[in-house]
């Protein structure tokens, strides 16, 4: 038993230390560079009272969001590749999925607002509410296919095309749909966090929890891991 204490005791290495040191700075990092990517959105969300209300504004507004998450991705792609560094890998991955990243995010952002739109009309029939778990899937799935999208157009080797990507991403989050899931309900506990508190949210959880998403979404995406 004693020799179990002195085990248990015993400091870490510095390799240990170096590592964790070295995802913590990563992650205040890269929460700071995401802020600074979705800054318009944030600052527009500062200044409206009622977001709800111009919601198309703010859709158009969180087209911000999808390269600043790939530069995200980027940086814990990077992670255990020597040194820790944040600013090479985000900005790497930033311009290598910008403008696809952006054009899936709104492809995504219109489908789940025709499904919205379709599940509060229906919902006013006798036999809407029957339907109700069909549009929630949906847009569940819909979600998870523009993550694991914009994390294959981040971290992938060669260039391919969004159209290339959409029917293989969408069947795998369909196979791994419990991890689709979780990664819609880790983001949107990230959002509601940001929301709530956007000092705690942007400069502590973001990191943690979009880590979670990242590795999900690695899990997902493994069969594509050539692209």
């Amino acid at each position: 038993m004693s020799g179990v204490a002195v085990r248990l005791l015993r400091p870490a290495s510095q390799e240990t230390y170096d590592k964790v040191f070295g995802m913590v700075y990563v992650g205040l990092m890269a929460n700071v560079l995401l802020a600074v990517g979705c800054s318009p959105l944030l600052l527009a969300l500062a200044v409206v009272r009622d977001p709800l209300a111009s919601w198309p504004f703010f859709v158009v507004l969180s087209g911000f969001c999808a390269p600043a998450l790939a530069g995200v991705f980027g940086c814990f792609a990077a992670l255990g590749d020597g040194p820790p560094t944040v600013w090479r890998p985000f900005v790497t991955a930033y311009r290598r999925a910008a403008g696809r990243a952006v054009a899936v995010w709104f492809g995504g952002a219109a489908v789940v607002a025709v499904l919205a739109f379709d599940a509060v009309a229906v919902a006013r029939t006798s036999w809407g509410p029957a339907l109700v778990p069909f549009f929630v899937t949906a847009s569940v799935l819909v979600v998870a296919t523009v993550i694991a999208v914009v994390l294959v157009l981040a971290t992938g080797s060669n260039p391919v095309r969004v159209r290339a990507l959409l029917w293989p991403c969408l069947c795998l989050v369909a196979r791994r749909w419990y991890l689709g899931l979780a990664n819609v309900v880790v983001l949107g506990l990230a959002v509601a966090i940001v929301l709530a508190q956007p000092l705690v949210g942007l400069l502590v959880a973001c990191a943690p929890l979009l880590y979670v998403v990242f590795g999900n979404s690695r899990a997902i995406t493994a069969p594509l891991s050539g692209q």
